[in-house]
């Protein structure tokens, strides 16, 4: 890729800031990581609270992963990723329903957060003018006139720090949830950023476990929520011969409890019984995680009348996504691509087209989250004709895929990003989910 400037600054250095500083590297001669969190490697860290609990690369997303970092999957599986056939290894329970599976299909590499960040970090920090500066907090931003934004001010986390000015050709924000760029552009005189909120309240609690030797549990066990029980778990094997035991649910009578007893009696209420008694034959490695999502949001700039040039934004940051669907990093993989597409374009309406294109890229799984929650009775919403028939639709097609492999692995391409959700109303799908309701 030619180079379009000089230095580029990514805020942030989870997944969604590390894939775009991967983008950005060529494009620009220097790209600075700014970073909270000091001592980033091998453990979940206070930037990235859900990082303790469960994660799973959908299949669109190993594939970009390793697109974007070649040799990122060896590097994996050499720290222990555990590598697994999900049409043998996985058992997925959704809608109530026990989907059919075969062997085949995608392979799916599977490791903790910290693994991974680690990971992608090493291969992205080996990049020619790649660099880290951690331990700042992102305070404002610099501008030149009202249309351009040139850099950050950044105070250090040390006591006494003087605050810094870090210029730049490009800013990409990062920063997730808690970012603060949309105010700031308020406070510039830009925007104001349209928000598309729908409000969840699932809290999670997760437990790293070592089940018998004899279990025979697999490499994944998935059970999704339905109406009438707004619960889930996922239970992933990972590096060092243990399990992440993930459950969720909404806030209330099927928030999980984060006691041991309280725990492992929510669990009972999801587990297949094999499951149930390998976890309860097993190993607990460590205390019970907590943590609470409120609400999918979403940032729509591709909206937002004249915002500045110079700034960019992605991951949670722009749009962020119930985690039970495991959508996140994915989507951040998605988003790096389409970065590395407008870079290649060249500097001119960098902004503008960028926003369009990732918009556009958000769409798909945005729709799916949405419609996924909204099909729970407990979650608050408005629910138009086109929301009630995808789920009624989606219903049909998880019964079918209960003994139809061929349906099954239409709605797992769906679902790991690979085909768009009209896939799945190909004429030979709709006969298949159709007939198997007669």
């Amino acid at each position: 890729m030619r180079g379009i400037g000089e230095h580029a600054v990514v805020l942030g250095a989870g997944m969604a800031g590390l894939l775009a500083a991967r983008a950005l590297a060529g494009a620009y001669d220097r790209v600075t990581v700014v970073e909270r969190d000091q001592g980033l490697n091998g453990r979940s860290r206070k930037g990235v609270p859900q990082g303790r609990h469960a994660h799973i690369l959908l299949p669109r997303g190993q594939r970009i992963l390793e697109e974007l970092l070649p040799g990122a999957e060896a590097a994996l599986i050499g720290g222990g990723a555990v590598v697994a056939d999900p049409g043998v290894d996985h058992h997925f329970a959704l809608g109530g329903h026990t989907l059919a599976r075969r062997p085949g299909s995608e392979r799916a590499i599977q490791a903790s957060r910290p693994l991974l960040e680690d990971v992608v970090r090493e291969c992205v920090g080996a990049l020619p003018g790649v660099r880290f500066a951690e331990g700042r907090d992102v305070v404002g931003l610099l501008t030149a006139g009202p249309g351009r934004i040139t850099g950050v001010q950044v105070v250090p986390r040390t006591p006494g720090a003087a605050a810094e000015e870090v210029r730049a050709d490009l800013v990409l924000d990062a920063m997730g949830r808690a970012g603060r760029t949309r105010y700031w552009l308020e406070r510039l005189g830009h925007g104001p950023v349209p928000q598309e909120e729908v409000r969840i309240g699932v809290a999670y609690a997760t437990r790293p476990v070592r089940l018998p030797l004899d279990s025979g549990v697999g490499k994944a066990v998935v059970v999704g929520p339905r109406p009438g029980s707004p619960r889930g778990m996922a239970m992933v094997a990972v590096e060092g011969d243990r399990y992440l035991l993930t459950v969720a649910g909404l806030d209330g009578a099927n928030r999980p409890p984060a006691d041991e007893e309280g725990f492992l009696a929510f669990v009972r209420t999801l587990a297949p019984p094999e499951v149930f008694e390998a976890i309860l034959a097993g190993e607990a490695l460590d205390g019970i995680a907590s943590h609470r999502y409120p609400s999918d949001l979403r940032n729509r700039y591709e909206r937002a009348r004249g915002l500045p040039d110079g700034l960019l934004v992605t991951g949670d940051a722009l749009c962020s996504f119930n985690p039970i669907y495991a959508q996140g990093m994915t989507v951040a993989c998605l988003e790096a691509q389409v970065l590395r597409r407008c870079l290649a374009a060249g500097p001119r309406g960098l902004a503008r087209r960028y926003f369009r294109a990732v918009a556009k890229a958000l769409n798909d799984p945005w729709r799916m989250a949405v419609a996924a929650d909204l099909s729970m009775p407990e979650v608050e919403g408005r629910r138009g004709p086109a929301i009630r028939v995808m789920n009624a639709y989606v219903d049909r097609v998880q019964a079918a895929a209960a003994r139809d492999a061929d349906v099954a692995e239409q709605f797992f391409r769906v679902v790991g990003l690979l085909d768009p959700p009209p896939a799945l109303m190909r004429p030979s799908i709709v006969a298949r989910v159709l007939g198997a309701g007669a």
